[in-house]
């Protein structure tokens, strides 16, 4: 699993599957222990912010998680901490 599972994951985005989805798969399916579902749309907001080059903008995370004691993390210890990098289109 690992890296190339996360490869095919994205790949089936817009086709076969919602982004919500395949990165709600990865976080489950891909860590251990799994990631709650309470992260993918913080995810999600990491994988848009990426994208723009936004690789430090703040997310706020959900009620009961936190960042090195904060309530938000940079965009960039997201896409790190959650393996998101194939998820990010690069091409933009």
């Amino acid at each position: 699993m690992g890296n190339l599972h996360a490869q095919e994951l994205a790949s089936m985005v817009g086709e076969e599957v919602s982004l919500r989805t395949a990165v709600s798969w990865h976080l489950t399916s891909n860590h251990f222990p799994p990631v709650p579902e309470i992260m993918v749309e913080p995810c999600i907001e990491a994988i848009h912010n990426a994208e723009a080059g936004d690789w430090d903008t703040e997310i706020s995370l959900p009620e009961g998680v936190g960042y090195k004691g904060l309530t938000v993390a940079p965009t960039w210890a997201m896409v790190e901490q959650h393996h998101l990098d194939s998820f990010i289109n690069y091409e933009d």
